[in-house]
């Protein structure tokens, strides 16, 4: 375990010098084509409930327009809300996400920036909100699950023997997290695996190829059923045959 959390940290930091490069111009290119070809995959046109990650102002897609296309669709958009974890044992981590639902646009235009310049829910709004895990003060959040996950991430590639998509996150392990407590409350409802999709966003030059190395995987790292790259490409189960149109 040492060793892959040393891997992990080793390719984040080769990441973190390769992303700073990038101009803006060129992540508000890619952006642009990643808004378009989401829109094209059948897995967003059906969605009715999506979670949609707010974007840094540097080296990440910029999600401002697909939260925007989502709100205007009448789907039931979430964010993620980062709070401390109400369960104490060891083992669990200290601090953990939920997913938060915005009521409308107004609502999304409302937010305010982080200290790393991220859209955030204002804490004191939480407890009228409906949201995934939410106590007995959330609104209607009993049976919420979600249909659609648009997941960030450091680093991405494919399993040359799987062809899974497999993900590097910012060590933190809060989707991992969610995504396990997702899937133990679909079972609580009846459901024998989660329904959700994950599909994460990225720019092309997130993308490894093998001559970069391969995305370090332990048995906690979900696959990802998609990626969608900032070159328009589409990789993973979610390619152009699940395209609408």
């Amino acid at each position: 375990m040492a060793s892959l959390n040393v891997a992990k940290q080793h390719l984040r930091n080769v990441m973190k010098q390769k992303l700073k490069n990038i101009p803006q111009h060129s992540i508000a290119s890619q952006s642009s084509t990643v808004y378009s070809t989401l829109k094209s995959l059948s897995a967003y046109a059906n969605a009715k409930r999506v979670s949609v990650f707010l974007s840094m102002p540097t080296g990440e897609i910029q999600t401002d327009a697909i939260v925007r296309d989502a709100l205007s669709a009448g789907k039931e958009v979430f964010i993620p809300y980062l709070h401390e974890n109400m369960v104490e044992a060891p083992g669990l981590p200290a601090r953990v996400m939920d997913m938060v639902h915005l009521r409308d646009l107004a609502d999304y235009e409302s937010l305010k920036p982080d200290k790393w310049g991220i859209p955030s829910i204002d804490p004191d709004t939480v407890a009228e909100r409906q949201r995934v895990f939410g106590g007995p003060d959330a609104q209607h959040s009993d049976s919420t699950l979600l249909d659609l996950i648009l997941m960030p991430g450091v680093a991405f590639d494919t399993d040359p023997d799987s062809g899974a998509i497999r993900r590097l996150g910012h060590g933190k392990g809060f989707y991992d997290y969610f995504l396990f407590r997702h899937g133990l409350k679909a079972g609580s409802l009846g459901q024998q695996e989660s329904p959700v999709l994950l599909l994460g966003l990225a720019l092309s030059e997130q993308f490894l190829s093998p001559s970069e190395g391969a995305v370090p995987v332990g048995p906690l790292d979900q696959p990802l059923d998609g990626l969608v790259l900032g070159n328009g490409e589409i990789k993973g189960p979610l390619a152009p045959a699940n395209k609408t149109d």
